[in-house]
């Protein structure tokens, strides 16, 4: 399952869920979401995909705990074709 995670500080991540224990959530084909391209928020972006004018910062495995998501959006199968690309 890929998902948008909204964490402290204002940082946003999205990639496809490792784990989720119950100190530490994992995440591979991890990219930062500098921005979201989007006119419609969060939600437009994880149900339709990356967007011509999204800047996604792609970084390594990625971990935090879970006491620092805001929120966790899934993703719908159209990011299938960006994380293919990873």
């Amino acid at each position: 399952m890929s998902c948008i995670f909204v964490l402290q500080r204002g940082w946003v991540v999205v990639g496809q869920v490792e784990s989720e224990q119950e100190n530490l959530i994992t995440l591979t084909h991890t990219s930062c979401i500098r921005r979201w391209g989007t006119t419609k928020g969060l939600g437009e972006l994880a149900e339709k995909g990356p967007f011509k004018n999204t800047v996604l910062d792609k970084q390594p495995k990625t971990r935090f705990h879970p006491l620092t998501v805001v929120q966790s959006i899934e993703c719908s199968e159209k990011w299938n074709d960006y994380f293919s690309s990873y």
